[in-house]
């Protein structure tokens, strides 16, 4: 049985009478009298007694009825649901560290703000497991520091990211202007896991001018290296903007590098296969104004 029968079934019994319910459907009154007595033949029941030319209700469609309306109901609520999923559905997003910590909050606060019928669903990891998850279709959209390395993966650039050398009050560099690149040599770096943004752009820009470094701790997040290195066991380069209340409170200090720019850039990514919902290319154009039309 279909929606349609279902609903000619409750037109007929709403007016009792075929000639009116075809009117009401728009339809023949000799296709609603086939479709009630296709009903009938798939049931192996009577549906309607016919009794000189008065149409009446049997306890079978009696039961019917109740079944009927209640499945045309939850048709329209479902309809109603998947049509609305593409604006308001929950929108998997991937932040890889900085940006989870420094970046989205305000980011995502101000996209509800604009679009408060639309929720975000954030999972923060490194940049490697975020390509991963989206490539597992276990995540939606990704926003990352971190060099994208899947051929899959669709990268577009939303920010511009600095890092800085940090160092605690203790620390000899902590008064200074600026160090010399090969003062880093002899240094205790304190820095992120192997697979994050931050660690790879670091060890790029002292690859390209050939400057030999060694890493004491391996951190999975900033907040460790930051007390870290405020406690004086070492240095550290991280984004600026993780940095800004410990500076501004005097526990740390950035440090320039002469000849040195650990910049990089932020990066909304997704799946190149991806269907983009309404409510998908309304972030990617709120994190990028211009670039998807809002939807």
């Amino acid at each position: 049985m279909t929606i349609r029968h279902y609903q000619i079934f409750v037109t007929v019994c709403d007016e009792m009478n075929m000639t009116q319910a075809a009117g009401s459907l728009y339809m023949s009154q000799s296709a609603v009298s086939q479709a009630i007595a296709e009903m009938e033949a798939y049931y192996g029941v009577r549906l309607f007694e016919r009794l000189s030319r008065k149409l009446y209700l049997t306890r079978a469609g009696e039961k019917l009825l109740g079944y009927a309306r209640h499945i045309i109901h939850m048709n329209l609520e479902a309809e109603r649901e998947m049509r609305s999923w593409n604006d308001s559905g929950v929108l998997r997003i991937g932040a890889s560290v900085t940006i989870g910590a420094c970046v989205l909050p305000g980011l995502a606060s101000a996209y509800q703000a604009q679009y408060p019928g639309r929720e975000l669903e954030v999972t923060e990891d490194n940049t490697e497991r975020i390509e991963r998850l989206l490539m597992e279709d276990r995540l939606d959209m990704g926003l990352v520091e971190g060099e994208v390395t899947m051929p899959d993966i669709v990268q577009k650039p939303f920010a511009e990211d600095e890092l800085v050398l940090i160092c605690g009050r203790a620390h000899p560099f902590f008064g200074r202007e600026s160090v010399a690149p090969g003062d880093l040599a002899a240094q205790n770096f304190i820095l992120r896991e192997v697979g994050s943004g931050t660690r790879r752009t670091f060890e790029t820009v002292m690859a390209e001018h050939a400057l030999p470094w060694k890493a004491g701790w391996t951190c999975n997040n900033a907040d460790t290296i930051k007390a870290a290195v405020a406690e004086g066991l070492g240095v550290s380069v991280i984004s600026r903007r993780a940095v800004e209340r410990e500076v501004a409170a005097g526990l740390l200090r950035p440090v320039p590098v002469e000849g040195l720019a650990f910049t990089r850039w932020f990066k909304l990514i997704h799946h190149k296969n991806k269907y983009l919902t309404g409510a998908m290319r309304s972030f990617i154009a709120f994190c990028l104004p211009g670039e998807e039309g809002d939807a």
